[in-house]
């Protein structure tokens, strides 16, 4: 039987923590895949800020896994100005809230939403996301 987990001395992972699981998902995710993201940025949050949930209309920030913030390259040009880099963001504390309610292993969340919001990138399907993801979950 596996080590009975401590729960009074516990901690959920930390922000860092989440930074890891993002880079290694991203690292099982195809390189072919990869390299198209170019300079597409991934950061780690505990909550999306207000203004992002007011603008989408989400009342509660743990309704919030993960957002594509730039203009997907099905929608963007050569003739568009410079802008900021793309980013994805990963929001930790709706991420556990929602590990804590699925049971479903906290590593294949983190993957599932970030190819979810680089897919939002690329301007791909459900599907297409999840062809990707069962890829970088073998």
């Amino acid at each position: 039987m596996a080590d009975a987990i401590d729960w009074k001395t516990a901690t959920p992972p930390s922000l860092e923590d989440f930074e890891v699981m993002a880079a290694a998902a991203w690292e099982r995710i195809q390189p072919e895949f990869r390299e198209v993201c170019g300079d597409l940025v991934v950061r780690v949050e505990d909550f999306a800020l207000d203004e992002v949930l007011d603008e989408l209309g989400i009342d509660s920030p743990f309704d919030l896994m993960g957002l594509y913030q730039g203009l997907s390259l099905d929608k963007k040009s050569v003739l568009d100005a410079p802008r900021e880099p793309d980013m994805v963001f990963l929001y930790r504390r709706a991420i556990l809230d929602y590990w804590t309610e699925s049971g479903e292993p906290l590593g294949e969340i983190v993957t599932h939403v970030l190819v979810h919001e680089i897919g939002h990138h690329f301007g791909f399907s459900d599907d297409d996301m999840e062809d990707i993801e069962a890829q970088a979950t073998r």
